[in-house]
Formats: C-alpha cells, structure tokens, sequence
C-alpha cells in the first residue's frame, strides 16, 4: 500500500509518500506560509534534487491539492495518479481520554477529535483543518487519526493524576496524557527487537530528545510513566520550554514584570529553557560550539539539561524497579554524542558502560553500550513518518 502521511500545522504541512511493503518514503516534503501572502513547497523525490514551487496557498486545501500535484507530477512526481495513494494517515496531537489507538476517521471522530481542541489549542484545530482538506479532495480515500496522546493511555492512575481537587479531573479531565507517544512506540519497539528482548517481558527507557524532548517508561510493551503531562511544556527543560518549575513563580514573574498570563505562557514556551538560559540558542551544535569557545552559560544550560534527564531515567528505573534498555533518539539523542556520554556516565550505578569510540556517531542505529553492561543502550532513530503508516495499514 502506498499511504500519505500529513501532519498539519497552523501555516505549515508535512508530508510523506511511503510504501508500506518495502518501508520506504517515496517523496518527502513541506508546504509552508500556508494563508500568507506567498506559501512556498519544498518537494523532494527520494533519491532526486528537491522541487521548489512558490505559489499563493489561501488554505490547506489548496495546499493539498499543491502536494497532489507535486506526487503525480510527470517530471518529479513519484506515482501516475491520486488513486495510487491507498490511505491517508493524519498525525493528530490530543486524543484526551477518548482516543486510546489510532482509529478510522469518520464524522464522529472529527467531531471527537474538536471537543480535545481545549486540551490542545495550537495542534488539534490545525490538525482538523489537514483531516477536512484531505476529505474534500480525496472524498473515496480511507484516512486513519494516529494520535501522539493514545499511546500514554495505559499510564495509571497513580502516575497520571495531579495533586488537585478530584473535580478538576473529573469536570476538565485535567490530568497526565503525555505527548511524542508516536515516536516512544515505534522507539521502544524497535529498541526490544534490536536489543534481542520480548517486548512483553521488558523494562525499557525511551529519551526523546530533540527541540521538544520527553522520556517515557515502556514496561511489558506498555507506556506507564513520561516526563510531558497535562500539556508539552511540562517535563525535561526543552529548546524554548520551561519544563518543570514551581507554579507560585508565575505568579511571581507576573507581579514582579507586570506581565498578563498570555505573556506569561509565552515566556514558558517561547523565550525559556536551553535558549533562554544559555542566551545562545535552542540548538544543541550551537551550544556545543558555545562551549567550545568558553561559554558558560552555555555549559551552565548543558549541564542543567543533563541533569534532568537523568534525573527523569533515575525515577522511572525506581517506579519500574529495574531497566533492560535505554533508547536515544530524535535530533539531539540522535546526533549529540556529548549529551549520550555525560548522561551514561551519571547512570554508572547500574552497571552501564558505554564505549566511546562507537558512541561518536550521529543518526546511526547502533549499540553504543559496551558487551558486560549490565543495560543495553542504543541509538534508535525514530521514525514516526512510518510508524503512522504502519497503524494506517494495520487499520485499513
């Protein structure tokens, strides 16, 4: 089956071509200024030169309509026809406690899929709008909702409440759903089959790390604890997010600044964790860099985010009692030897020894554990691309 995959956002659409017999992506590519005065698309066929078309995209339908054009394209199209394309699959953000897999679309799951709106304002209606311009112009094609929340869904009670009155979860269904639960599937399954483990019967930890990163506990094949919560600014210190902090400072940032709560979550999200404490950047290489030439704050921030991912592995290797395989992957887990080292060598209490010379490696899946430690570590790239196929063949 040949399956589109689209994740949408507010001005911008990903997607991929990938044939699901041989798991490889046909073509890639990104529609962005979506409802802007000129929206550009980046094609690329893999394995050719990328397409570059400038053209005015007034909604996502016109920009779907860009992208069928580009995949039949008799010059850089990689199939004849749109009834070539079997099945669409959507990434949605929030399936709230409605959605525990990934499902068929129908007009009840729309529907469904807006009344988590609320719980992610900035993803789910930008997600809706891709779902919608995707059915008004490939009306008989069969499209699948994979969901980044579903995968959490198996978390329990005692790690997915908060510390609030039981009628703030019970009215708003304020609670722990966790996020990249796409991606932390695909990893740790992928980490059981790498490492020689039966899924079901394995402790595995998933560090996705890049510009939004999170850790989930996969026990038995199952998610049962991550770092991200209620929303994707909870957690690990990010590229521009917070993370954790203590609430009573909104309030104290907001008195002291004279700043509104809309400033305020924008600070959180926009002006804060590795960029807003190194003053350098989001980005990982240019902190690298920043270090190299003696930056200190830049090593300051380094250190703080190391710190709070291993912290995060320690908690969840207590609430597991125990961890056969760490996992690294997405951009920063993928390509920053650094930050795998000085990680593994805080977690030494369990045994783990990694070797060096293999470790200096970027986006390589590969063991960079030694053979007498006692918890395997690899690098498993993520690819949420194809594991969004694979739920839509699995459905369809």
């Amino acid at each position: 089956m040949k399956v589109l995959v689209i994740n949408c956002g507010s001005s911008s659409l990903k997607y991929q071509l990938i044939d699901s017999d041989s798991k490889e992506a046909l073509a890639v590519g990104i529609c962005e200024r979506i409802g802007l005065e000129m929206g550009v698309l980046k094609h690329t066929p893999v394995g050719q030169d990328r397409v570059v078309v400038e053209a005015k995209m007034d909604n996502h339908e016109v920009a779907v309509s860009m992208v069928i054009n580009a995949l039949t394209n008799k010059d850089h199209g990689v199939i004849k026809e749109l009834s070539e394309i079997d099945a669409v699959g959507h990434r949605v953000v929030h399936g709230g406690e409605k959605f525990a897999s990934s499902v068929i679309i129908t007009d009840e799951v729309v529907n469904a899929i807006e009344e988590c709106n609320d719980l992610a304002p900035l993803h789910n209606p930008a997600n809706l709008i891709g779902i919608r311009a995707c059915q008004n112009l490939m009306k008989d094609v069969p499209m699948v909702a994979v969901f980044d929340t579903a995968f959490h869904q198996t978390i329990p009670a005692k790690a997915f409440l908060y510390g609030l009155p039981k009628e703030y979860y019970e009215k708003y269904k304020i609670r722990k759903y966790g996020f990249h639960g796409t991606s932390h599937s695909f990893v740790s399954a992928r980490m059981a089959e790498f490492c020689g483990l039966d899924i079901n019967n394995s402790k595995i930890i998933v560090c996705h790390l890049g510009n939004g990163a999170s850790i989930t506990a996969v026990e038995n094949g199952k998610s049962v604890d991550t770092s991200m919560g209620f929303t994707p600014l909870s957690g690990l210190i990010m590229g521009t997010r917070s993370g954790d902090i203590d609430p009573s400072i909104i309030e104290f940032i907001a008195n002291k600044e004279n700043k509104n709560l809309d400033e305020i979550m924008h600070l959180l999200n926009k002006e804060s964790g590795i960029a807003g404490m190194s003053g350098v950047s989001s980005d990982f290489r240019d902190i690298n860099d920043a270090m190299d030439a003696g930056n200190e704050q830049a090593r300051i921030a380094f250190e703080v985010f190391v710190y709070r991912v291993v912290k995060y592995i320690g908690g969840f290797v207590a609430s597991m009692n125990g961890v056969d395989a760490i996992a690294f992957t997405a951009g920063v887990g993928e390509n920053d030897p650094l930050v795998r080292s000085d990680v593994c060598k805080y977690l030494s209490y369990l045994g783990i020894t990694i070797d060096e010379e293999v470790n200096d490696v970027k986006s390589k899946e590969i063991m960079i554990s030694t053979p007498d430690s006692k918890v395997k570590v690899a690098i498993i790239p993520t690819n949420e691309e194809l594991a969004i196929a694979r739920e839509t063949v699995k459905l369809i």
